[in-house]
């Protein structure tokens, strides 16, 4: 089925965050330059350096959970962290937008929401494990199936599945167009946003219920993190400036988690019903470069994505008004994603104004984009484009105009998302604020 100009708004807003829960209380944190990054109280020990993060701490006991997760509490036993976090923002969400579900055309709303891997907390495999092991506590794989399995909590697979989001919100939404789960890490926020425009286009949708989930504080998720990724470290400084995007000082990424819908709507939808637009969004694209050896080649990557964006928007670089940077921290992802801004602006590349969120909240992985984008809307809701925490001393290898100290006036409104994998995997994504 062919595309077609169908314009889509983004008329709803769901936040689980470390600046905390709804956009309201988000929006009020974000202008105020807090950070979210402090010492992680929901698991007693972990493998992160100064165990910190971003941690989305009002939602962290049962009594949070079921206030936000009232509807669902049938349902919880079967919700991981990552699930709580994708429906309790989807709940919000589906509120802020005002949408009347029982007025909908069911068939025409669908669901795309993104999601890292689940991984089993260690407390629900010791067990297990034990049972599997010798007098000398060596595991022994072949018994796996016979004594281990069984001590599996009953409904273990259910809790755990990448896809148990997009499920979940498709239930509770009585969803019935277009389903789909996306685990691309942190590419995966503008890539579920890139195909839910898609399927408004092909006219297959009035509405889609979009966004990603993610948690990387957890234990197995952070002692992964302290195996194959640079974390931040700075011992006795401030747990709210060890997230330093683009600093000649940076030594790391802070892990985090977040959990973010965004209610997309055709714009003739969204006018048919007199609904509040906070921003269109214009283009997607993706990029992949990794070569023979497995080494990914994040500056190709981005620009690829980038440019991909940039056609199916029909627009170009001279268009955008600011850049809402991946901004990791890593000292080489940094690096190459600030080569990719240069080689997409050109001469404009030193200039065009840069900002970098997860110097606020951390890396949630797959949540991570679509919170950062939210945090772009918000600030150009007030015609600015809001600073990056922590930046104080460029680096020459980055050369770039990052927004710092103070927010800067807009030149207008519209933004490129970046968004880049370990293994290379990139999205982009260009959107208009109102």
């Amino acid at each position: 089925m062919s595309e077609t100009s169908q314009r889509v708004v983004i008329t709803g807003l769901g936040i689980v965050s470390p600046l905390g829960i709804d956009l309201e209380p988000f929006a009020s944190e974000l202008l105020s330059g807090k950070s979210g990054i402090a010492p992680l109280v929901l698991i007693p020990a972990s493998a992160v350096p100064g165990h910190l993060g971003g941690e989305a701490s009002d939602l962290n006991d049962e009594t949070a959970a079921s206030k936000w997760l009232k509807s669902q509490r049938k349902n919880l036993k079967v919700m991981s962290r990552e699930t709580q976090l994708a429906v309790t923002s989807a709940i919000i969400g589906i509120e802020h937008s005002g949408l009347s579900m029982a007025d909908l055309e069911h068939e025409r709303v669908g669901v795309e929401f993104g999601s890292n891997q689940m991984h089993t907390p260690a407390s629900v495999l010791r067990d297990p494990a034990f049972a599997c092991s010798d007098k000398k506590l060596n595991f022994e794989l072949a018994r796996w199936g016979m004594d281990g399995l069984e001590k599996m909590e009953p409904l273990w697979l259910l809790k755990y599945l990448p896809n148990m989001p997009s499920c979940h919100i498709s239930i509770l939404a009585d969803a019935r167009g277009p389903s789909n789960s996306l685990t691309m890490i942190e590419a995966s926020g503008n890539l579920c946003i890139g195909e839910s425009i898609r399927i408004m286009r092909r006219g297959q949708a009035d509405v889609m219920i979009t966004g990603a989930t993610g948690t990387r504080t957890t234990q197995i998720k952070a002692l992964h993190a302290r195996m194959y990724d640079e974390l931040a470290d700075f011992p006795g400084e401030p747990p709210e400036t060890w997230s330093r995007p683009f600093d000649a000082t940076r030594n790391g990424q802070v892990l985090g988690e977040a959990g973010v819908t965004i209610i997309l709507e055709t714009e003739a939808h969204a006018a048919a019903r007199g609904a509040k637009v906070y921003g269109e969004i214009l283009g997607t694209g993706s990029g992949c470069a990794i070569d023979r050896s497995g080494k990914p080649n994040f500056r190709l990557a981005l620009v690829n994505a980038a440019r991909a964006a940039f056609h199916d928007a029909g627009i170009g670089p001279d268009d955008v008004g600011h850049v809402n940077a991946f901004g990791l921290s890593d000292n080489v992802v940094d690096a190459a994603e600030a080569a990719a801004i240069h080689d997409l602006f050109g001469a404009r590349g030193a200039e065009i104004p840069v900002t970098a969120f997860k110097s606020y909240f951390g890396n949630s992985g797959a949540g991570s984009g679509p919170l950062e984008i939210v945090a772009s809307l918000v600030g150009l809701q007030t015609g600015e484009v809001l600073p990056t925490l922590n930046y104080r001393t460029p680096d020459p290898a980055c050369r770039l105009n990052v927004i710092h100290g103070s927010p800067a006036k807009a030149a207008n409104k519209v933004f490129l998302k970046l968004s880049v994998t370990c293994m290379g995997q990139a999205s982009a994504l260009l959107a208009v604020g109102v």
